[in-house]
């Protein structure tokens, strides 16, 4: 960048005070908050994720410094939520992922499922496309996901997106494109699952590891207490 685009030491300054201010805003939403999913707070969040970003952009262009700090999915935040505040409907989307590790392990079950249904359609479990329609129609969602691996599927990602309306959807209104007419503002939580936390944790040397448990059992105090992992992510 050339001098004359650099910012000056006082627009680096204004954007210093401007993090303090959303700082000082997010706690006091989070004071204040009426529950988990308190839109005040999430919408002090992403102000001072934006103010942080702004203010390190400009930190490194004027004297090539960089802050220690880093917002979780600042930029896959979801927007403020604008919905009612009493849902009269709720829609919960989820996404599933899943590979097929063991086809062979699928097509045995399947054919099982084939077995045990008189009226099934014959030679339907022979393929892997076929075993899977057999086992999604057998078994619900939750049911395969507890019991993938007896399955032969192993799981990727997922997500949940649990989302407001004002009405109940009037029947075969979406089911063409059930996910296409989601609006971000009215989502009231997600939770997501992703491989990429595990990975965060296996990046990490055996010295960072042991550093990390060893600080969670000071802060236990006798160390007794269950270290938790949380795999899920807002």
């Amino acid at each position: 960048m050339s001098d004359a685009a650099q910012p000056t030491a006082a627009e680096v300054r204004a954007a210093a005070e401007a993090v303090k201010t959303a700082l000082d805003r997010h706690l006091a939403a989070v004071e204040r908050r009426s529950g988990e999913d308190d839109p005040a707070v999430y919408e002090a969040f992403n102000q001072l994720a934006a103010a942080a970003e702004a203010y390190d952009e400009l930190l490194y262009d004027r004297y090539d410094e960089v802050t220690p700090f880093e917002i979780p999915g600042a930029e896959d935040a979801l927007p403020p939520y604008t919905g009612p505040e009493e849902p009269n409907a709720l829609s919960v989307l989820i996404r599933r992922d899943y590979s097929v590790a063991e086809p062979q392990r699928l097509l045995a079950q399947a054919q099982r499922i084939e077995a045990a249904d008189e009226d099934a359609a014959t030679d339907v479990s022979g393929t892997v496309h076929g075993a899977l329609g057999l086992l999604f129609g057998e078994f619900e969602p939750d049911e395969i996901a507890s019991r993938h691996k007896e399955f032969g599927l192993e799981e990727g990602d997922s997500t949940l997106w649990v989302t407001a309306a004002d009405e109940p959807a009037d029947p075969g209104e979406w089911l063409e494109a059930p996910f296409e007419q989601v609006d971000p503002q009215r989502v009231v939580c997600r939770f997501d699952v992703s491989a990429v936390f595990d990975d965060e944790i296996d990046d990490m040397d055996d010295d960072e590891l042991e550093d990390e448990l060893d600080t969670d059992l000071d802060e236990d105090g006798d160390g007794d207490g269950d270290l938790e992992l949380l795999d899920a992510d807002r």
